[in-house]
């Protein structure tokens, strides 16, 4: 094998979602991972910590993103309205281009307790974030964890829709829709 191998961090992400997808999660081992790569166990510890980061790795990528947009969201806009900015602003990071990947992630993760237990937690670090840059902002408690869960929810039910196998909408799109449908259930 040669001492450099480009892409190596796709290289890996792509094995082990074959993997996990053919013989499990918990079957599959780092090893296993990269000799599907065509790299050595040692290189895949310099990009993931274990092979859970396989699936995980990028969500401080998303969250950075998501609180950006909020902060950036006009001054004068209710919490509401800047978690919705963030929320759209996540568009960018589920672009088409990942949606396959998207899918064949989700579907390793809600087939594994304890891959599912990890995606909870890092929601929750996300709303964390979300509901601090809302303080940030000057939303009171408890005012701004609840935009911040309720963007939460809106995020999981958007995202799950848009993994989903006939789904052919984009992600932004079926933010909207959701963000539309949760003003029309919260006017009543």
């Amino acid at each position: 094998m040669a001492r450099w191998e480009p892409d190596a961090e796709s290289r890996f992400r792509a094995a082990a979602i074959e993997l996990f997808a053919e013989v499990g999660y918990e079957q599959t081992t780092v090893a296993a991972i990269a000799e599907r790569a065509g790299l050595t166990a040692r290189t895949f510890f310099r990009h993931f910590a274990d092979k859970r980061e396989v699936l995980f790795n990028g969500s401080e990528n998303l969250q950075r993103l998501m609180v950006d947009a909020l902060a950036q969201a006009p001054a004068a806009a209710p919490a509401l309205e800047a978690v919705a900015a963030a929320l759209v602003k996540a568009g960018d990071f589920f672009d088409r281009d990942r949606r396959h990947y998207a899918r064949q992630r989700h579907a390793v993760i809600e087939a594994n307790a304890e891959l599912r237990e990890r995606e909870l937690i890092k929601l929750a670090t996300l709303s964390a974030a979300l509901a601090r840059a809302l303080r940030q902002r000057g939303i009171a408690e408890p005012e701004a964890s609840l935009a911040a869960e309720t963007g939460i929810a809106v995020f999981r039910i958007a995202f799950a829709q848009w993994v989903g196998k006939s789904e052919r909408r984009g992600y932004v799109e079926i933010v909207n829709d959701s963000l539309a449908r949760l003003r029309a259930l919260t006017a009543d």
